[in-house]
């Protein structure tokens, strides 16, 4: 089943649950995925753009080559205004605040990344704390780049990791079901219509 906030004849907007892929990845049992049941219920899906497994909400796919190739336009000319919702490990001062830290992939690791002043790519994330309740903050992000594990990394060397993350967060505890991190909102040009679209999925922790 998949969760369609949104249709039309060119693109799907689809609230993806955690820990589901975006994509198949290698072999049968990395199959199933929201490209795959997108392809199974429409018969013709692409990828836009891809969510880590564990990271829930909002993911465009869309119906026709044509699409996909407008929407990587807009991606790759920075058009697209993503926000993320995320609960981290302890108290974020300040009303606001961006972190800018180039990132490249933990090779001896993977899929960990890594701050690297010498190879990394450069990131952006802007942060501004939502509310704060028994020692954790959820806040608000907004990656400026799109690099992989961008916010989990970024929030990470703040000293906040994000709760639940297999990867980041030392205090990750057995009950701990999901990574609390949730595309939230996406806003962008429609690629046919030409018209300023706006799409939230209400964040579920």
């Amino acid at each position: 089943m998949l969760d369609i906030l949104y249709e039309d004849d060119w693109l799907v907007v689809i609230n993806k649950p955690a820990n589901s892929l975006s994509v198949p990845g290698r072999g049968p049992d990395k199959f199933d995925s929201i490209l795959t049941r997108a392809q199974s219920h429409y018969g013709e899906a692409h990828p836009i753009h891809r969510l880590d497994c564990a990271t829930s909400g909002l993911i465009l796919i869309a119906r026709t080559l044509e699409c996909q190739k407008r929407m990587y336009a807009q991606f790759r000319e920075r058009h697209v205004q993503k926000e993320y919702r995320a609960t981290v490990r302890g108290e974020i001062m300040g009303k606001s605040g961006e972190v800018r830290k180039p990132l490249r992939c933990d090779w001896d690791r993977r899929p960990r990344q890594m701050i690297c002043t010498q190879w990394g790519k450069d990131a952006l994330t802007k942060w501004q704390p939502v509310w704060i309740e028994n020692g954790q903050t959820h806040v608000s992000l907004t990656p400026v780049t799109g690099r992989s594990h961008q916010l989990r990394v970024h929030m990470q060397s703040l000293g906040h990791s994000i709760v639940g993350d297999e990867f980041y967060d030392p205090e990750k505890q057995d009950g701990d079901t999901r990574l609390l991190l949730h595309a939230y909102r996406i806003e962008f040009y429609h690629p046919f219509t030409g018209a300023w679209v706006k799409f939230v999925a209400p964040c579920p922790f």
